[in-house]
């Protein structure tokens, strides 16, 4: 076992980009053994991950498996197109922390079922910090058995929430981008509206933040990231994008109005 209860001697894990970097160091320092797999070699986490190469190899062995993705379109190439699905042994659990299509969710974790292991989705808020400073909040769909098995490993990357079967998670996180944007969109005329009547956006940042028209973009995002006009929140406005596009399809499927 790892250092803390419960967490299993060793993962696979697919994806050691921005995100996945830090998350297999927490791994690895939580006493974690990690194999990887990223479709370019990291040399650097060489120390701390054993790295194979295909991805089908990072399920030699293991419990779980972690996809650290950007899309559905990615999952399935490496699921299905690279042959990681028929790599996956009875019982192993599949956990996608990327942002993916919460229907296309839904229709692999069947097929993974039919290969006697579980899909469960679980995608995070928070960023490379969050990832880095395991304060990441990890919105978990998946059934309620397989979950508890995760949660010593969510713990070490951040604040699970089990949010509902297979595909809430996905499901979730596109909506709480589609807010997210929502409220940059808003705030951002707002305060080029105010800068134009003559007003100081820090001193409206500070007003505002007392206010009712708070939010986690004049909170965070304003001040740390526009303001500065370094812009580095680490979350790249064409992921933003696809996360908007998933909750308008979402609402599209099930019939809720949206704009």
């Amino acid at each position: 076992m790892g250092e803390r209860a419960g967490l299993p001697q060793a993962v696979g894990f697919v994806g050691l980009g921005r995100m996945g970097t830090p998350m297999v160091r927490r791994l690895a320092a939580a006493g974690v053994g990690v194999r990887g797999y990223d479709a370019a070699p990291r040399p650097e986490l060489s120390p701390v991950v054993t790295q194979v190469e295909k991805a089908p190899l990072v399920a030699e062995g293991v419990p779980v498996v972690v996809l650290m993705l950007p899309d559905s379109d990615v999952v399935d190439a490496v699921v299905h197109g690279a042959g990681l699905l028929d790599a996956l042994a009875p019982g192993t659990v599949l956990v996608d922390m990327g942002s993916s299509e919460p229907l296309r969710t839904r229709a692999l974790a069947e097929q993974v079922a039919a290969r006697g292991a579980v899909l469960v989705d679980a995608p995070v808020s928070g960023g490379v910090s969050g990832a880095t400073e395991g304060t990441m909040t990890i919105m978990v769909g998946g059934p309620e058995d397989a979950v508890a098995t995760l949660v010593p490993l969510f713990g070490v990357l951040g604040r699970m929430r089990h949010v509902g079967p297979v595909g809430a998670g996905h499901a979730l996180k596109a909506l709480n981008n589609l807010m997210s944007a929502a409220h940059l969109l808003a705030s951002s005329e707002a305060l080029l509206a105010g800068q134009r009547f003559g007003l100081d956006p820090a001193a409206m940042l500070e007003a505002v933040n007392g206010s009712s028209g708070r939010s986690g973009s004049t909170e965070n995002k304003w001040p740390n990231f526009v303001l500065p006009g370094t812009f580095d929140s680490g979350f790249a406005l064409g992921l933003m994008l696809k996360d908007i596009r998933i909750a308008l399809g979402l609402a599209e499927a099930t019939g809720a109005p949206s704009a």
